[in-house]
């Protein structure tokens, strides 16, 4: 009579315990943040999402474009001769494009910073294919100028690991898939990066960031945003003009 008892209470407190669990106790899924729509023009991404206090970026960092650099058996092989950027001869370097798990994560709302930190060697940014944004130098403190003969066809090339990668116009977009005037990118720091071109005219009066700050098709407001020019600094000058966000690869 007594373990009848016992187990007729147990089944009991076991009904009213979860009869007692209030709402509160529910577990409530993620909220979903909406993208805003400039950042679905990174179409390389594999995939974009927000929380609302930063965007992240996910790519593979390999180029849409054919390249010399894709291993002789890729589709998007193709052989490459003649003149690169400002009329070097075209020198390939030993490396081969490979594909990498990025995760760039850039602020939303992207401000100044109130130190303005130098950009690293590596990626800075990331471009609307998905391929890395470098800074203007070849190693610490070195110029591109023994790096522009190993340019590709649209003045990309990897590093010895197979990261491909612009550190300066890159030509598939200014010329195929965008303009010279278009958005081309965000770096690190949230701020977009449009080509060398403002009005059909060559862009000329950018800060020490190699930026400025107008309105523009994207954010008809006005944001800072940078440019991607053919002369030093090419993309990015002094460090970015606000503060960066992550980059893991």
């Amino acid at each position: 009579m007594k373990s009848k008892y016992i187990k007729n209470f147990t089944i009991i407190m076991i009904f009213l315990s979860l009869a007692s669990c209030s709402e509160d106790d529910k577990v409530t899924p993620p909220e979903t943040i909406e993208v805003p729509d400039v950042y679905l023009k990174i179409y390389g991404a594999t995939s974009i999402t927000s929380d609302g206090t930063y965007i992240t970026i996910n790519t593979n960092g390999k180029p849409d474009h054919k390249s010399v650099y894709y291993p002789t058996s890729s589709e998007l092989y193709e052989d490459f001769s003649g003149t690169t950027f400002e009329g070097y001869t075209f020198k390939k370097n030993p490396n081969t494009i490979a594909s990498f798990d990025y995760t760039f994560k850039i602020p939303l709302n992207p401000t100044v910073a109130t130190n303005h930190a130098a950009t690293p060697l590596g990626a800075i940014g990331v471009s609307l294919n998905g391929v890395p944004l470098f800074n203007q130098y070849a190693g610490p403190n070195q110029p591109l100028t023994d790096e522009f003969q190993s340019f590709d066809k649209y003045l990309g090339h990897p590093t010895a690991n197979g990261t491909f990668h612009y550190h300066i116009e890159p030509l598939y977009l200014t010329t195929v898939t965008a303009s010279r005037s278009a958005l081309l990118g965000f770096l690190l720091d949230g701020f977009p990066v449009y080509g060398p071109e403002e009005n059909e005219m060559d862009v000329t009066g950018l800060d020490a960031y190699h930026g400025h700050n107008h309105a523009t098709e994207d954010y008809p407001d006005g944001i800072y945003h940078y440019h991607i020019t053919n002369t030093d600094p090419y993309i990015n000058g002094n460090g970015y003009y606000g503060t960066p966000g992550t980059v893991t690869q």
